[in-house]
């Protein structure tokens, strides 16, 4: 057998031509009057409605905002730390307070106002503690100069 040999297993089906009269009757099977009986239609997707909704972003991936901030409470620093000493990441991170962010130091933010008591008071602090390249809360900061100790940027 070759190429010139072979013959179809199936008959093309002639493609069914609507809305042009004919033996369909005068709808042409295309129902009554309206959008879809149309020539030319074009009906608009359900979902389009939905993806108009979404908020429209600039570029792809053109800002990303980082935290990379460790947030350490001044509670944590009262019960982990004594009297004078010195607190900056890389201390925090060998006692085991913070922890590396993908193999780096993080940065630091000491917060006196996360660890409430149900009284509504800040975290207090009762040791002098000086500290180094660590940002600080407002409250955070009066709490440690109040009770002796040095913030140094």
């Amino acid at each position: 057998m070759q190429l010139h040999e072979l013959k179809r297993k199936h008959k093309n089906r002639d493609k069914k031509r609507v809305g042009r009269g004919g033996r369909k009757g005068t709808y042409s099977g295309r129902g009554m009057k309206g959008q879809k009986s149309r020539a030319g239609r074009k009906m608009e997707p359900i979902i389009r409605s939905l993806i108009k909704r979404y908020p429209k972003l600039k570029g792809y991936r053109s800002f990303r905002i980082e935290n990379d901030f460790a947030v350490v409470n001044l509670e944590v620093l009262e019960k982990n730390t004594k009297d004078g000493e010195t607190i900056n990441p890389e201390n925090l991170i060998m006692k085991g307070i913070i922890s590396k962010v993908k193999g780096r130091n993080p940065k630091v933010k000491i917060l006196g106002t996360l660890g409430r008591s149900p009284t509504g008071e800040a975290g207090k602090l009762t040791k002098k503690l000086v500290v180094e390249n660590c940002k600080t809360s407002k409250t955070a900061k009066e709490a440690i100069e109040k009770a002796g100790g040095k913030i140094n940027i």
